[in-house]
Parts: C-alpha cells; structure tokens; sequence
C-alpha cells in the first residue's frame, strides 16, 4: 500500500495560526497596530520572509488590513467570520471546481468592469507589484501563485465596493487551491508558459489602466476561459484514465 507523504507545515502558516489565534482569543483587538515586520520577526524568532507571507495570507483572509505608510491594523470583525480557507478536499470534485470557476467568472467579470471605472492610483500600484511578482517568479510556482491571487483580490479592492471584495476574500482559499492546480496542470501539461499567463494578467491590468470597460471585461473573460479550458481537459483525460 502506498501512503501520501505528510508534509511539515510551512513556517508562515504556523505564523498566521498564531496571530489568528491571537485575534480569536482577544489579546489583538480590532483596530490594534501590529508590531513592525522587524519586530514579529524577532518576536517569533522566524525570517521576516515568513512574516510577510504570514502577514499576506491573514490579509487574503480579510483579517488584518494594511494602511499605507502606517503599518498593519487587525480588521473590525465577527467571531463567526474567522476562518482559515476552506479544505481544498471540497475540490476533489469535478463539479465543485466547475461551480467554483462559474462563481469567479460571474463575480470577476463585473468586478473587473468596475474596478476599471473606479480604480485609484494606489489600486494600480498594488496590481502592478502583483505582476512583477508574477513575472519574477519564473519557476518559482508557489510565488506565482501568490502573486496570482494578490493580482485578482487587488482587483476586487479597486471595484471600491466591500461587500464584493470580502465575497472575493472568503473564496480566496478556494481559489487559491484552483490556481494552484491549474498552473500546475497548464503548465505542465505544455499548454502555456509563465510568460503567456503573465501576458493574460498584464493584458487585464492594461484594460482597466486605461479605464475600458468592456476590454477589461472581455480580458478577464478570455482568462477565465483559458482556466476552463485547462482544467475540462484535465477532467476529460483522468476520467478516460480510470
């Protein structure tokens, strides 16, 4: 019988377990400042890398939110919103993924086309960092997968509108886990490059630089699409396999 390797948690998860715990239990309140970068690091006594991917995926969660040139704040909150991002077990389903995708085209697209009327100066620089991370993390797959989910939740933050982007926020494991699988399929399977899906993203990014509508509709369409198109072949051929 062949067992599933168990791998270690990840220095930053054990990170945000412990903040997150820290919030659950009270000892963060809402509104409290967190302690610098330099300062958790020394604290936890981790690489301050770690903190950051701590800091980002508690952030992805809608827990903390960072003020500019202020530092991170603990978000105002229910205990009932506090949760890490669902199991990924939930996607072993074909048609929990499909479900899944159809969610983010129908929220994507007209977040997309909002975020390209009301998208501030700030809201581009955030999606233009996302996107040199993307383009520089040229075969480091985790990176580009971070830099993928910051590029759309940044989106959803330049659409000005809350409630879409907590709705973005709380899928965000979810689509975290779909990104990462269908990278790895697209990529693997030679279908496209890091390149090709960083020109979709870029492509994206450009539509709602320039304020047009219906291109950065049509972008995020294509992409979604291409996402689609991966993951029914993938499906097409397992399920000819078994």
């Amino acid at each position: 019988m062949k067992y599933k390797e168990i791998k270690p948690t990840k220095l930053y998860e054990q990170v945000a377990e412990a903040i997150h715990e820290m919030i659950r239990s009270g000892q963060l309140k809402s509104g409290d400042k967190l302690d610098s970068v330099e300062q958790l690091a020394e604290n936890f006594q981790v690489g301050r890398s770690a903190i950051r991917e701590a800091l980002s995926a508690l952030r992805a969660m809608g827990l903390l939110e960072m003020k500019q040139g202020e530092g991170t704040y603990v978000k105002e909150f229910s205990p009932d919103q506090i949760f890490f991002p669902l199991s990924t077990a939930i996607l072993m389903n074909q048609n929990d993924v499909k479900n899944l995708l159809e969610v983010r085209k129908i929220i994507e697209t007209g977040t997309v086309a909002s975020a390209s009327k009301k998208r501030t100066s700030e809201n581009l620089k955030t999606m233009e960092l996302a996107l040199e991370e993307m383009k520089k993390a040229n075969g480091n797959e985790e990176l580009g997968e971070k830099a993928d989910l910051a590029f759309h939740l940044a989106i959803a933050e330049a659409s000005q509108n809350q409630l879409l982007a907590s709705l973005l926020n709380h899928v965000s494991g979810l689509m975290q886990a779909t990104m990462k699988e269908t990278r790895r399929l697209w990529l693997y399977s030679g279908q496209t490059t890091t390149e090709k899906l960083y020109e979709e993203h870029k492509n994206i990014y450009d539509a709602i630089f320039r304020g047009d509508e219906n291109a950065a509709r049509e972008t995020m369409v294509q992409h979604l699409e291409n996402v689609d198109e991966v993951l029914s072949k993938y499906f097409e051929k397992t399920t000819k396999n078994h």
